[in-house]
């Protein structure tokens, strides 16, 4: 039994977390990685088009419950999700227009368009902060959790309980939905592998007549869904903050990189590399040492080798570790 029990205690607090953070964290990373490996540039503003596309669901999601429009069991922002995938699409593509094309028709250096980025990251920032507020927002509903601590060891007879949130089983469903979609639209469609095509050879594209505006504007969509998705993903399963949304930026370059910047797969492993890691390095495992050592051993510390103060500091670790050894990531993206 307390091998059970221990291995209950690590699914509740490292192995489903994990899961369901390294879901988000892949979503994310496949932004950053597509707009590496068709637009040629480190989009350091796509922490914060994620907060934008979380802040205009959460509005709308405010605006469906006044309405007394709700999915019953299910968040109401699966309702109000297209409205901000559609926002964050106009927001982005504004901002192409506005902004990145001069520098791309001037065929600026790849460094030129990463500082731009950098500054339109602020600006968003601020008008996120502008219209929402810097502090927490919390917009979920429906049913709390698919099984609690306390009905688990009802049914199971164990001391130790596993809780899963419904928003954690959302995030993983949502999350292999997406990848999927994804992954058919590159693949199969016309316009994906012109995508891909564009990608892997600029001129040899533009000699086949692809059409690279369209290209860059297919781009710019599917990046604002990817992080809109996530961002709502997120601030379902946490809580909405804009800042958390800068924050995250490290984990989720960390995990375009480990995998390989560029390369889609390589996007969704390094999210699930960067979760587990950040995951298990900060876990307190004196409870599951309990249950595995005789009592005499039982230790008096938390067995914890980083405190989750430090959770960012293991992929800023992993990412440095990646850029000196492995600087094309474990599925050969592109060199940085």
């Amino acid at each position: 039994m307390d091998l059970l029990n221990a291995i209950v205690a690590l699914a509740n607090f490292v192995i489903v977390p994990a899961i369901v953070y390294g879901s988000q964290l892949a979503l994310g990373a496949l932004g950053v990685t597509l707009i590496y490996g068709i637009l040629r540039f480190s989009n350091f503003a796509h922490g914060d088009t994620m907060a934008f596309g979380a802040m205009v669901t959460i509005l709308a999601t405010w605006g469906l419950q006044s309405l007394g429009i709700n999915l019953g069991v299910f968040p109401t922002a699966l309702l109000a999700l297209p409205i901000g995938i559609a926002g964050t699409a106009l927001l982005v593509l504004a901002t192409d227009r506005l902004v990145y094309k001069f520098y791309r028709e001037q065929k600026a250096a790849p460094v030129i368009l990463v500082i731009v980025s950098m500054g339109v990251m602020f600006i968003m920032n601020g008008l996120v902060r502008f219209i929402i507020g810097p502090d927490d927002q919390r917009f979920a509903d429906g049913a709390r959790f698919i099984i609690t601590a306390r009905d688990f060891k009802e049914k199971t007879g164990l001391s130790e309980g596993l809780a899963i949130k419904s928003t954690a089983a959302l995030t993983v469903v949502v999350a292999i939905i997406v990848v999927l979609l994804l992954f058919w639209f590159l693949n199969k469609t016309r316009t994906g592998k012109s995508m891909r095509a564009f990608s892997d050879n600029e001129d040899l594209a533009l000699l086949s007549g692809i059409n690279p505006e369209r290209v860059v504007m297919i781009t710019w969509i599917i990046v604002a869904a990817l992080a809109t998705t996530a961002g709502v993903l997120y601030g379902l399963d946490k809580s909405f903050k804009p800042f958390t949304y800068f924050s995250l930026l490290l984990p989720i370059f960390a995990s375009a990189i480990v995998g390989g910047l560029g390369n889609p797969l390589g996007a969704i492993a390094g999210g699930f590399v960067i979760a587990f890691s950040e995951v298990t390095v900060t876990y307190a495992f004196k409870k599951v040492a309990g249950y595995l050592l005789p009592e005499a051993w039982e230790p008096d510390s938390l067995v914890q080798l980083l405190s989750t103060d430090y959770k960012f500091a293991v992929s800023f670790a992993i990412l440095v570790i990646v850029l000196l050894f492995k600087p094309t990531g474990l599925f050969q993206g592109k060199s940085i």
